[in-house]
């Protein structure tokens, strides 16, 4: 909530004020330290530099199994590519890495995991991109953090509140949560920041930073039937 009200409507309210009215979180357990210290300093310098894919299963109103392709830039949190399939096969994946990336791309590394559908073949055309494949390794997800990160939160500000009917359907909820994560949602990891910024409108604040001009307001734009909202300013017509 913070994050949203300094990207978007330049209103600065300490985190410690957020956290008075947020409810409590659960407790912590022990925190470990883990073996993987040296891939994480390498992702992180590398981050600008590396895209990430995996698939999402979604089971629609009528249980039938449907997967969706997901693929991310690290550096930026950017979904690059989403498309939903109910027949996955190394064909078919490599049909949407020829889609997303593009011949002038300035990526160097791409992630994934060692599921099947990701075959040779698929790596050999990768190679041809100019990009270098890193397989992580077997039962280690916090391998590729980053996109496991963002099919938690798909689920947890989408498909857990939204039953697509068939995979049309699940197409267009999806279509309208990844614009409102590239251009409307803000990420903490970003400083906060939102991975396709657009020009923000800030009313000019007086003496008081609470105290902004009379001739705005904040206007909402609800996104998936108000499952979320967006916040900007607007000035008020004469």
């Amino acid at each position: 909530m913070s994050a949203e009200l300094s990207v978007k409507l330049g209103i600065y309210v300490s985190p410690r004020t957020v956290r008075a009215y947020w409810p409590p979180e659960p407790e912590r357990r022990g925190h470990r330290r883990s073996s993987s210290q040296n891939w994480r300093t390498f992702v992180r310098n590398h981050a600008q530099s590396i895209v990430a894919c995996d698939f999402l299963v979604v089971v629609t109103a009528r249980f039938r199994t449907l997967y969706v392709f997901l693929l991310m830039e690290v550096g930026t949190r950017r979904i690059v590519h989403c498309n939903v399939t109910a027949h996955p096969t190394a064909a078919w994946t490599s049909q949407q890495l020829r889609e997303a990336i593009p011949s002038d791309h300035p990526y160097r590394f791409l992630i994934h995991d060692r599921d099947s559908i990701f075959s040779a073949e698929v790596d050999q055309q990768l190679k041809a991109f100019g990009l270098r494949v890193l397989h992580t390794p077997v039962r280690a997800p916090k391998a590729n953090a980053y996109c496991e990160r963002l099919v938690g939160t798909i689920r947890r500000e989408c498909l857990d509140f939204m039953i697509p009917l068939g995979e049309k359907h699940l197409r267009r909820i999806l279509a309208e949560w990844v614009t409102h994560y590239n251009r409307g949602r803000p990420h903490f990891s970003l400083g906060p920041g939102i991975p396709e910024p657009a020009e923000v409108f800030l009313p000019l604040q007086g003496h008081d930073r609470h105290t902004f001009a009379q001739d705005c307001r904040v206007a909402a734009r609800a996104v998936l039937g108000g499952l979320h909202h967006e916040y900007r300013w607007e000035r008020i017509a004469a």
